[in-house]
């Protein structure tokens, strides 16, 4: 396993919960959100009682991953010297489930070239998600579909 020799960053938190949710704040004061469990009706008559709805884990995972692997897009088309389309964008949706008894996360990552020849937004897509730390995180450990539209 890597060891990280220079940290570049630390996104620290403190967060409190309750059976309705929590709240979570930044050391700074940058980040001061309500969280809740996941909102829509399956899971909550699943083990969720009724919740106020306000940012879940999955949609801040999705979030955080997201702004990282635009960013590791924008590093990738320079190596490549892509010029991205204006509005390229990125999408993430993050799953929570259940099979049996256990719960799992499985996710979707859209990178979206409007434009871009398909070949060189799906290399981009796929270099991108390999120096992604967040794409390299999740890899192995939850499904994850990952798709580049040019339409």
């Amino acid at each position: 396993m890597s060891k990280i020799q220079k940290v570049l960053t630390t996104g620290k938190t403190h967060t409190t919960s309750s059976d309705a949710g929590g709240l979570s704040r930044s050391h700074n004061g940058n980040l001061n959100i309500h969280l809740t469990a996941p909102g829509n009706s399956a899971v909550r008559e699943h083990v969720f009682a009724d919740i106020q709805p306000h940012p879940t884990a999955e949609q801040l995972f999705a979030g955080a991953w997201s702004a990282c692997y635009s960013a590791a897009v924008g590093i990738v088309a320079k190596e490549k010297k892509v010029e991205l389309p204006a509005d390229t964008s990125v999408d993430i949706e993050v799953d929570l489930g259940v099979a049996g008894n256990e719960y799992f996360l499985q996710a979707r990552v859209n990178l979206n070239a409007p434009g871009l020849d398909q070949e060189v937004a799906t290399a981009i897509a796929h270099a991108a998600d390999q120096i992604c730390p967040y794409s390299k995180a999740t890899r192995g450990n939850i499904d994850v579909v990952l798709t580049a539209v040019v339409a």
